[in-house]
């Protein structure tokens, strides 16, 4: 296995109030040397819920996306307070934004997106045993709740209303890994 680049140096490039875009200024093993730019993770990372209700049926919600410019089906997701972990913040981030918890919690992976870019790391959530609970979010408008059979996981990732690589790849996590358990 190579041995990692030596960083030299690393400094802020740009700053939104989102986001941070760091310089890294790297040095390779053979010599060559390369400044590498990255958008920062803030924070103690994400999480995505895979909530599956006692019907058998994912808990989707379907939120504005700034990104792609309109509303879209997802699975819940939301960051990793400072003090929480993963599994304390899946919890409390389904209560917010689908109205329940869950007694069993199980972390199936944890994933990044486009590593070369983002620094971002986001740990996939199985929800089980849920039970009604709302807690107050911060989302700017009411999130809707989109009940889907579990079993129809081939129609909803060929749905064009659900995009989201990050979702597509948890529900692949979770057949894989309920399919084991049985």
């Amino acid at each position: 296995m190579k041995s990692l680049p030596k960083i030299l140096k690393t400094e802020e490039a740009a700053r939104s109030r989102i986001f941070c875009v760091e310089a890294i200024h790297l040095e390779f093993s053979n010599g060559e040397k390369r400044i590498y730019e990255r958008l920062k993770a803030g924070g103690n990372g994400a999480v995505l819920i895979v909530a599956i209700n006692e019907k058998n049926e994912l808990m989707l919600i379907r939120e504005y996306a700034a990104g792609t410019e309109r509303y879209e089906l997802a699975l819940p997701k939301g960051l990793v307070d400072k003090g929480e972990k993963p599994l304390e913040a899946a919890n409390r981030e389904l209560k917010e934004e689908v109205g329940f918890g869950a007694k069993n919690l199980t972390e199936l992976k944890q994933v990044t997106l486009a590593p070369s870019y983002l620094s971002h790391k986001m740990s996939i959530v199985l929800a089980q045993d849920l039970y009604p609970e709302k807690l107050e979010g911060d989302e700017p408008e009411p999130i809707e709740v989109v009940p889907y059979p579990f079993d129809k996981i081939d129609e909803l990732i060929a749905d064009t209303e659900f995009t989201e690589a990050r979702s597509i790849a948890a529900l692949y996590l979770a057949r894989s890994y309920l399919t084991q358990q049985k």
